[in-house]
């Protein structure tokens, strides 16, 4: 008996010796796989979730186009809103009837508004100081016009009042206005426009105010040329926008070519950066042309678009127009560009009828095509750019 359970007892103690030693090794290697990371699940599931990290796109992407359309000077005289009084408010909406479908067809439409439209509160006035109802934004708006420019020879001509009063009627109507400025705040902020996604900003000076000083600190009231401030604007600008618009009061009034200080203040902010210039001052139309830039791009501009309404007299200041361009956004990879492509212009004259009013219709509307006049402005203003279409 003493043996066998001897045999019995030896056997137990083998059998719970193999069982702790298994026992020991499972432990061990439990915690051996949970410390290395290797199980084979977790492996799969990361295989499953693993990114790709991009630091550029590397693919292009269809182009996107968008059209800008320019006028010129909104010049208003005496005559004009006088021709348009209705009691005791002013109606200038049928004056631009008949080009409204052009300006609205574009997707963003800029205006040179030459005169402060600070209404009748402070006395409505003509050449040499003007003042404006405001029912002249009415009409633009109406119109199709977007934003315009306030900075121009005329700026000051009845003080900080009108370009408030001015500024506070863009804002009731929802138009953008640029070169002229309620505070210093206001003037830093780069105004913009986005069409098929493509961003424009807009920038707006002129070379000086008839005179009047611009009142000590408040430089916000209009932009100056200055070329060194123009090109740090127009930096800001890039860095907001795809294209840049620069509008700028410049040139000799009623001399139809550009001259030398012209030019060359569209060469510095081409190399700037600006894509688009639209020239204004002169009350008669000037050519368009391509520059080329430093860096082997080309700006468009046009170096004056001359008078689009005004009571101006004589067949250069009564012509204007309606410029027209495609601006094409193509995305390469981590860069953009741009180009201006297929300009248009279409010719418009200010026309007075029987009754007394003004108009402004296509020239084509007054003058047939194989007119002398008709000729002469296409011819003039295709003279540097052969390619500029003549719209119909």
């Amino acid at each position: 008996m003493k043996i066998k359970g001897k045999m019995y007892i030896s056997i137990l103690s083998m059998t719970l010796f193999f069982l702790s030693v298994f026992l020991l090794l499972q432990m061990y290697m439990t915690k051996a796989h949970h410390v290395s990371g290797v199980m084979a699940a977790p492996e799969k599931a990361a295989h499953r979730h693993s990114t790709k990290i991009i630091t550029s796109n590397t693919k292009a992407l269809p182009p996107t186009t968008a059209t800008l359309v320019g006028i010129g000077d909104i010049l208003i005289h005496g005559i004009v809103y006088k021709d348009v009084k209705a009691g005791e408010s002013y109606n200038f909406k049928p004056l631009l009837a008949d080009v409204k479908p052009y300006i609205n067809s574009a997707d963003i439409s800029f205006a040179n508004q030459e005169t402060m439209i600070g209404g009748k509160e402070i006395g409505l006035s003509t050449y040499p100081t003007f003042n404006s109802p405001t029912e002249v934004g009415d009409a633009l708006k109406d119109a199709g016009i977007d934003i315009v420019s306030m900075a121009n020879n005329h700026t000051l001509d009845r003080g900080e009042k009108a370009i408030n009063n001015a500024i506070q009627h863009w804002n009731k109507i929802g138009m953008l206005y640029t070169g002229s400025y309620l505070n210093e705040e206001d003037q830093q902020t780069i105004r913009t426009l986005k069409a098929n996604g493509i961003t424009f900003s807009f920038l707006a000076y002129t070379y000086g105010t008839n005179g009047i000083p611009v009142p000590e600190g408040k430089n916000f009231l209009v932009n100056l040329i200055d070329i060194e401030a123009m090109k740090n604007d127009i930096t800001k600008a890039k860095a907001v926008s795809d294209a840049v618009v620069v509008s700028v009061h410049f040139g000799n009034e009623y001399q139809r070519l550009p001259n030398e200080n012209q030019k060359h203040l569209v060469r510095e902010l081409a190399n700037a950066g600006a894509n688009i210039i639209l020239g204004h001052h002169p009350h008669v139309l000037q050519p368009a042309e391509w520059v080329e830039r430093d860096d082997g791009q080309k700006t468009f501009v046009i170096y004056s678009l001359g008078n689009f309404l005004s009571g101006q007299k004589g067949i250069y200041k009564e012509v204007g127009g309606i410029l027209k361009l495609d601006v094409e956004k193509t995305i390469n990879g981590s860069s953009v560009d741009i180009e201006i492509k297929n300009p248009s212009f279409l010719p418009t004259i200010v026309r007075k009828t029987a009754v007394s009013k003004y108009t402004v219709v296509p020239l084509k509307n007054v003058y047939n095509k194989d007119s002398s006049v008709y000729t002469d402005i296409t011819h003039h203003m295709t003279q540097l750019m052969p390619e500029l279409k003549i719209a119909e």
